[in-house]
């Protein structure tokens, strides 16, 4: 249904001959995008009727699903391009991307019943780290948090120990920074999720205060959760919170951070993440603050709000 909702859109504010070789690309990936997403959610429904919990397949379906978001972003993001002069057109894209998120999220809550929740063989710990709503750095076993403090001024930086990995060198290509990113991200839709991580944290260390930053550190922090390696990915959501509070991935940094610390088995500290994000992003979308009301069902955090 959104994909027909995105072609009248799109009939409506490029009916130019100038703009019908750039539509028509869209229009094309959408297409293809909408095949995807089709053939995915037969494969979620399967797993889910047969009530298995396979770890490797719950983690190839959040990889392909993730693909597919990758794909959705890029195609907004050539959409805000191409209609940045029809104020009225950006304006039914805003709502057009919330039913889009909205489906996203349904897929979501499809997969994230299949995860098993193992949490033994994820990679040891970090060092004590500050998150939001803490007095002094601890480990994720001892956190105390205190809901008056749930603001991002409370986090220390200096506190949060870099995850180690091996320096990412002549990953990204020598080209603009938006080239940069595409390139990064297209490594997400292959399913090569090594390389992304590296080539994303290059871009970020590259292009810091660029605009797109904060989205390639919330798209590093994915190549972690993808592949389920929980810890790693909750230090690189508190990273990106941290370092890019006012992005539009702020509220999904924060969203994501108290599932993997729920994940990890941090329940008080997921669900006080959960619990923040109406507080700290009132005007977060209607998709992500409804995500995090189902997660803190799904953990049985004390307020559902």
């Amino acid at each position: 249904m959104k994909f027909k909702i995105f072609l009248i859109i799109f009939v409506f504010a490029f009916s130019s001959a100038s703009a019908n070789e750039k539509l028509n690309k869209v229009l094309q990936e959408l297409q293809q995008i909408k095949k995807d997403l089709k053939t995915l959610e037969k494969a979620v429904y399967s797993q889910s009727f047969k009530g298995k919990k396979d770890k490797q397949s719950s983690g190839s379906l959040e990889g392909a699903l993730t693909r597919q978001l990758v794909k959705i972003t890029e195609l907004e993001e050539q959409m805000q391009k191409l209609t940045a002069s029809h104020e009225e057109v950006m304006f039914s894209f805003e709502q057009l991307n919330e039913r889009s998120n909205k489906t996203q999220r349904d897929n979501e809550l499809r997969l994230s019943d299949l995860e098993s929740g193992d949490t033994k063989k994820i990679a040891k710990r970090n060092k004590p780290k500050r998150f939001p709503g803490t007095d002094k750095p601890k480990n994720l076993g001892t956190m105390v948090t205190k809901k008056e403090t749930q603001k991002t001024s409370s986090i220390n930086p200096a506190s949060v120990v870099k995850i180690e990995e091996p320096e990412a060198k002549d990953i990204l290509p020598k080209k603009s920074p938006e080239e940069q990113y595409k390139f990064a991200t297209s490594l997400i839709k292959v399913g090569d999720y090594d390389q992304a991580e590296l080539a994303l944290k290059e871009f970020v260390k590259k292009n810091s205060k660029h605009k797109l930053a904060g989205n390639a550190q919330y798209w590093y922090a994915e190549t972690f959760y993808i592949r389920q390696l929980y810890h790693d990915a909750a230090a690189a959501y508190l990273d990106g919170y941290q370092k890019y509070p006012q992005s539009s991935k702020g509220p999904q940094n924060l969203l994501k951070l108290g599932v993997t610390l729920s994940e990890l088995g941090e329940k008080d500290q997921g669900c006080q993440m959960l619990d923040g994000i109406k507080k700290q992003y009132p005007k977060a979308k209607q998709s992500v603050i409804q995500k995090a009301k189902y997660e803190k069902k799904k953990y049985k955090c004390p307020s559902v709000g």
